[in-house]
């Protein structure tokens, strides 16, 4: 499919066939404490977006810059869309939905990315790809790599959940824990790319990490019979995610099969709010740190910021920052009340509709995203739950311990 990249930073556009990663010109002429430049957008052919209201049905692959091979290899996508009859009771938004994307393969949201990359790298006959990760794009391209028989190279801090560096192990990647940060790792993997070739898939530094994930707004727009919501909230850390729903209605919209943007509502933890405090503020600021439990939006210095401020505006939207108590009191309610568990980065989506409430209207379409499933990381709720003492096996006891007596 022809498409051209265009810089976020200088516009200049590029129209080569060969993979690229970062606009030549730019990229990396950032100063130490800002957001990352030189990033890359992909624009397919409007011309080919239009001819796309000609089909009876549209699907995520008609809007992939790369053909997806043997997608029933990695079935990615088809995600459930809950509409949470007691969230909705209790919430007084009978239009409320939550889409479980933790029900991909691999358990996240990831899986769209990955499942591009992949095809990527098949399509230019590579066979190696490298990331880094905080767990679950990591896991989920150990996974593709699994499917389609690709070497995949991990990158990934230590203290990232244990959960999801066995998962990537048991899928047969080579995972490299790095005594450090996530930044770390990401600058770990790129100067292996650049030693050894191969793929790189590290977050926004591959743009078609971007458009891979944008394959959540074409399912959203068939789940809800040829329609975008009202508004879809976004838990946001690197801004990939966001980019990628984003750009998923752009691209419907450029096409002419939907009228207006949803508004997307990027929700970040206090602790790790970069995006958000540079929309507030206007310049693209890192941080020192980030210190959220919801690890896979624990980004100081988010590789896809620029862009997704640009976005948060182009499409009328905000952000808005949720404590970490937030997000855990999200978590379990998700889990008690709708019966979809999912991991802290997901639950901070919920937290932040749950926080926004009083500027929607009951009667507007919300969509929540959830991103990853809570399986993927059960360290986080042990603080908050915890397994009850056994009882002697008879009816009396079993009683008592009900309150039954």
């Amino acid at each position: 499919m022809d498409f051209i990249y265009t810089c976020v930073d200088c516009g200049a556009e590029y129209t080569e066939s060969a993979i690229m990663y970062r606009c030549p010109r730019c990229g990396g002429t950032e100063a130490p404490g800002e957001m990352q430049k030189g990033n890359l957008k992909v624009y397919l052919d409007p011309d080919y977006l239009q001819s796309l209201r000609d089909k009876p049905e549209v699907t995520a692959e008609d809007f992939m810059p790369y053909p997806i091979p043997y997608a029933e290899t990695y079935p990615v996508g088809n995600t459930p869309l809950i509409a949470p009859a007691r969230l909705r009771e209790k919430t007084g938004y009978p239009r409320l939905l939550l889409k479980n994307d933790g029900m991909n393969p691999s358990g996240s949201f990831k899986d769209r990315a990955s499942q591009l990359i992949a095809a990527q790298a098949l399509y230019y006959g590579e066979n190696t790809v490298t990331v880094a990760s905080t767990g679950n794009a990591g896991s989920a391209m150990a996974c593709a790599g699994a499917a389609y028989g690709l070497e995949i190279i991990l990158f990934v801090p230590e203290t990232a959940p244990e959960n999801k560096l066995l998962q990537s192990v048991l899928y047969g990647t080579k995972v490299l824990p790095v005594r450090g940060t996530y930044d770390a790792a990401f600058s770990l993997a790129l100067d292996y790319t650049q030693k050894h070739g191969g793929i790189n898939r590290n977050t926004a530094f591959n743009p078609m990490t971007t458009e891979g994930k944008k394959s959540i707004s074409i399912e959203l727009y068939n789940d809800l019979g040829g329609r975008a919501p009202d508004v879809v909230y976004v838990p946001t850390g690197d801004g990939v995610i966001y980019g990628g729903v984003y750009k998923g209605f752009y691209d419907l919209l450029t096409a002419g099969l939907i009228e207006r943007m949803p508004r997307l509502v990027a929700v970040q933890s206090e602790k790790s709010n970069a995006i958000s405090r540079a929309w507030k503020s206007g310049t693209m600021k890192t941080l020192d740190e980030a210190t959220t439990r919801a690890d896979s939006i624990s980004v100081a210095s988010p590789a896809n910021g620029r862009m997704a401020v640009e976005y948060i505006d182009a499409c009328g939207a905000y952000a808005l920052e949720v404590s970490d108590e937030a997000i855990t009191a999200a978590q379990l309610e998700l889990a008690a009340e709708a019966g979809a568990f999912v991991e802290p980065a997901a639950a901070a989506a919920w937290a932040g509709f749950l926080a926004d409430r009083e500027r929607l209207s009951p009667d507007e379409e919300a969509v929540v995203l959830l991103t990853g499933i809570g399986f993927k990381d059960m360290k986080a709720v042990t603080d908050a739950i915890a397994l009850p003492e056994s009882v002697d096996p008879d009816m009396k006891a079993g009683e008592q311990r009900l309150g039954k007596s």
